[in-house]
């Protein structure tokens, strides 16, 4: 495993969630905000609003926050897990990719292109755009070794799906809810890309795998 990329994946969670500090929906505050209709008619539109309504708070309310409360803190036991308890097992002799090349101007475009030039906006693009490219040491480890672990390339597989499965998200969003946030859908993209040549690898040696094994018990 890469520590310098589970580095940058806790920088992409600190300066994504800072928001965490700043502001808080309740729950009772956000499933109250939908108004009370006696309308027979609209009497199916209300339960759906209210459906809406406590989903919204689920998703911006304690729980969520507890969600990236726990992101952060994972990435950062991961972090520590990494150059700390478990360094005689780190091979810092491979992971060797220069960050700065990364952060630098990630952080540069982040100031040129973003919804909002204030400072919780910059970060939050800043950790779109890093997320996007954050897991490049963990493949140039992999590229310089020539090999990795089996759980290091399921691992791999499974996050590389997760940010596909943004896609999936924001397509789905778009026809339904009209939804369309061009910084977010260009970084998902670049980081599927990145992945791809991983994913022909991957589905390559898991088929060959299953074609060695044999047929009969």
């Amino acid at each position: 495993i890469s520590g310098k990329s589970q580095l940058l994946f806790a920088l992409v969670f600190t300066t994504r969630y800072l928001d965490l500090f700043t502001s808080f929906i309740s729950l009772y505050n956000t499933s109250m905000k939908v108004e009370y209709t006696e309308e027979l008619e609209k009497l199916v539109m209300l339960h759906a609003e209210c459906i809406i309504s406590l989903i919204k708070a689920t998703l911006n309310g304690p729980l969520h926050s507890c969600y990236r409360l726990i992101y952060i803190a994972c990435s950062y036991a991961t972090v520590y897990l990494i150059y700390m308890k478990f360094k005689a097992t780190y091979d810092g002799n491979h992971d060797t990719f220069r960050v700065e090349f990364l952060i630098v101007p990630v952080g540069g475009l982040s100031f040129l292109v973003n919804h909002d030039f204030s400072p919780l906006e910059i970060l939050w693009t800043f950790s779109i755009y890093l997320e996007s490219v954050a897991i490049l040491p963990q493949l140039f480890m992999i590229s310089k070794t020539g090999e990795a672990e089996t759980i290091t390339t399921h691992y791999l597989f499974f996050l590389g799906l997760y940010r596909a499965l943004y896609l999936v998200n924001w397509i789905w969003r778009y026809y339904f809810e009209g939804f369309f946030d061009l910084i977010a859908v260009v970084a998902g993209v670049v980081q599927t890309v990145l992945y791809c040549d991983f994913f022909y690898l991957y589905v390559t040696k898991v088929h060959k795998y299953f074609n060695l094994l044999p047929l009969s018990p």
